[in-house]
């Protein structure tokens, strides 16, 4: 049934702040976090991070996967994918494999993205050298 390698669900969110909630700090956790208010430090996960429509975020993120429907100013640093949601601002650096900005996203920002090349792929690419 599973189409994904890892799939992310929205809907398990094993932390959360609601809007009228404001944080400073470091902020790391396991499984998928929500951020509704606002935060301004350090966020560490290999996991989701997800910022939701009124969320303020002003970090240093280093996460696996993060989905922005609020804004965020910082450097993001995601393993997997950075998704930028119609209704969200990015204002910072980027850096990740995969970047989806939806049409009617505000980005400012450095952006870099580097595809994660699979082991089998350089077996294949050094096999057609020794050939040639």
């Amino acid at each position: 049934m599973k189409e994904k390698k890892k799939e992310f669900n929205e809907n398990k969110i094993t932390g959360f702040f609601d809007k009228d909630t404001e944080l400073r700090g470091e902020l790391s956790f396991k499984g998928s976090f929500r951020i509704d208010g606002y935060f301004k430090g350090k966020i560490e996960s290999d996991s989701m991070l997800i910022i939701g429509d009124s969320g303020k975020v002003e970090a240093d993120i280093k996460v696996g996967y993060v989905i922005i429907n609020g804004e965020i100013k910082g450097t993001i640093q995601a393993k997997e994918k950075v998704e930028i949601n119609n209704k969200g601002r990015v204002i910072g650096t980027i850096l990740t494999p995969k970047l989806v900005v939806e049409e009617g996203a505000y980005l400012e920002a450095t952006c870099q993205t580097s595809e994660v090349v699979p082991s089998s792929a350089l077996e294949t690419k050094d096999e057609s050298r020794s050939q040639s």
